[in-house]
């Protein structure tokens, strides 16, 4: 390839992700490139297959005066990206297009054998593939995969070893596919990525909050990771008065309501061996134990919340997973304490709308980043591969 015909390429390439049918003309007003050199990237990314030749604007009713201009998209079906949330206890897998529109999904539930390697790699890969066959597509369809675990990573998708837990989350997944990059990723981070878009430009903490507490951190736009991936790692909750341990909501919760089981009377929703399930539910209908319960975890969600901000000066905590879904009377006397106490600066406390999909959709975003950020270093499939489209879902 010609010196510079790469970084032309690159520059129109951003244009066509950025943007729907677009006109040489259009392209050239956006990227400030020659006539020339546009055609020429246009004609050179179809040819690679990021790009598809549309029909012209007078055929498509867009141009009536002149000689027509040359029309030109994002070949979305190029290939595909796949997220993976590999929890500890549950797998949730995405196969999305090149615009991120999710075209198939799979899930596993791993119960108590999530902590055995082998399970966990064997359900991870049988997920990814059944993903993928629900989005009628082959293994030599994705571009990159990004696997987002329960344990702090560094840039090059390691774990500090600590001999137990961190080892087990991410024993090592470059083997996942013979087909396209692996890219392991914090399950918070990739929560944050998630809910950067609707946060704006908000400096905040993208809070995990079912069985352990984990934060992605966004402060000025950019997301911390710190030397060895821990920034946001939080085991330093051990230390915390009226905290004391990284445990979240939903394992708080549990721990609660047994502690409780004196108290609890026969009849109440919180009897029996799902009380807990309930607890929410009990609290909205008056049932005493319920209603302290839920007091303290807003307590403690308060103390989580006042430590990151004290600390990071963020705008916002965002009380992401799964149990966001539940969680807001827990989120409503987080707030009353909040603002109780003398602690400025007092977060804006809020839940996520992502529910159980914001790690998963956290991982679809952050393996567009990696494609957009050097598409042209990534092969595509064959063209005879092509030939079928993804099927909408």
């Amino acid at each position: 390839m010609p010196q510079g015909r790469g970084t032309s390429a690159d520059v129109v390439l951003a244009h066509a992700f950025a943007s729907a049918a677009f006109t040489a003309t259009e392209a050239i007003a956006a990227t400030g490139l020659t006539r020339s050199t546009v055609l020429a990237a246009c004609e050179e990314l179809v040819q690679l297959g990021w790009l598809r030749a549309l029909d012209d604007a007078r055929a498509a009713g867009e141009y009536r005066k002149g000689r027509p201009a040359r029309r030109y998209a994002l070949d979305e079906d190029a290939g595909v990206v796949v997220g993976v949330d590999a929890g500890q206890h549950r797998v949730s897998v995405a196969v999305a297009d090149l615009r991120g529109v999710v075209r198939g999904r799979a899930a596993a539930s791993l119960g108590d054998t999530g902590l055995d390697v082998g399970v966990r790699l064997g359900a991870v890969r049988d997920a990814v593939a059944e993903a993928l066959a629900d989005a009628r597509v082959g293994a030599d369809r994705v571009l990159v995969v990004v696997v987002g675990i329960p344990a702090p990573v560094d840039v090059h998708g390691a774990s500090p070893r600590d001999g137990g837990y961190w080892d087990r989350m991410n024993p090592g997944f470059g083997t996942l596919l013979d087909h396209g990059s692996v890219v392991v990723e914090n399950d918070a981070n990739l929560a944050a990525l998630a809910e950067r878009p609707s946060s704006g430009d908000a400096s905040f903490a993208a809070l995990l909050s079912g069985e352990r507490f984990g934060a992605g951190i966004v402060v000025d736009g950019v997301l911390l990771r710190g030397a060895r991936g821990g920034a946001g790692e939080m085991r330093v909750l051990d230390l915390v008065d009226g905290v004391s341990s990284s445990d979240g909501i939903g394992a708080t919760a549990r721990t609660l309501v047994a502690e409780a089981a004196d108290r609890i009377p026969v009849g109440s929703l919180l009897a029996g061996s799902h009380g807990s399930e309930r607890l929410f539910e009990a609290a909205r209908s008056g049932d005493p134990v319920a209603i302290d319960i839920v007091d303290r975890l807003g307590d403690r969600l308060a103390r989580v919340s006042v430590l990151l901000a004290s600390l990071l000066d963020i705008d916002r905590v965002v009380v992401a997973g799964a149990i966001a879904d539940a969680v807001g009377p827990v989120i409503e006397r987080a707030r009353t304490h909040l603002a109780a106490w003398d602690y400025d600066p007092v977060p804006e406390l809020v839940a996520s709308r992502l529910g159980a999909d914001v790690v998963v959709l956290g991982a679809v975003a952050r393996a567009l980043d990696e494609v957009r950020s050097a598409p042209l270093a990534v092969s595509l499939p064959v063209a005879s591969s092509l030939s079928a489209p993804l099927a909408a879902g």
